[in-house]
């Protein structure tokens, strides 16, 4: 059971750096298209739109910040390939079959279990309501006949008062 957990915590984490991974290609893309110049990169296709030079930077700034994205990627994207080494290998089918198997077993025997108890308490429910039941008819019955008796025996109790 600890194993499995440990497990899922490396799958955790490999979420967490899979996430991160995919917000660092989210930004370098978002980086790249809206910090680049618009560059002619063939002769027959000319330049259609120039941006503002506040909102590109230099190619030196521009160069270097696509080093650091890629470095960041790269960095990135070894921590997720770690721990999806780092990962147990998975069973074999028949022996996920056995366990599945025993865990079923286990569940109808704790399902029978808990059949019996919901009928024991059924039962002791049904006898606590009769002894209830019987403790109350008593009681009215020994109220009923005080009062016949305090009124002399007519069965009126609100004469007595």
């Amino acid at each position: 059971m600890l194993q499995e957990l440990s497990h899922m915590d490396r799958i955790t984490q490999l979420q967490d750096e899979i996430q991160q991974l995919l917000m660092i290609m989210s930004t370098s893309i978002a980086y790249l298209t809206s910090r680049a110049n618009f560059i002619q990169v063939s002769p027959q296709i000319p330049i259609t739109k120039q941006r503002n030079p506040e909102k590109y930077d230099t190619p030196e700034v521009f160069e270097a910040n696509k080093k650091e994205l890629v470095t960041d990627l790269i960095r990135k994207a070894k921590q997720v390939e770690y721990l999806i080494n780092s990962l147990p290998e998975p069973e074999p089918e028949e022996i996920q079959a056995q366990r599945l198997q025993r865990l079923e077993e286990e569940m109808q025997l704790a399902n029978v279990d808990y059949i019996q108890a919901v009928n024991r308490l059924k039962t002791l429910h049904a006898q606590v309501s009769e002894l209830l039941r019987s403790m109350l008819t008593e009681v009215d019955e020994r109220l009923v006949d005080g009062a016949d008796i305090s009124n002399g025996g007519n069965g009126d109790a609100s004469m007595a008062l």
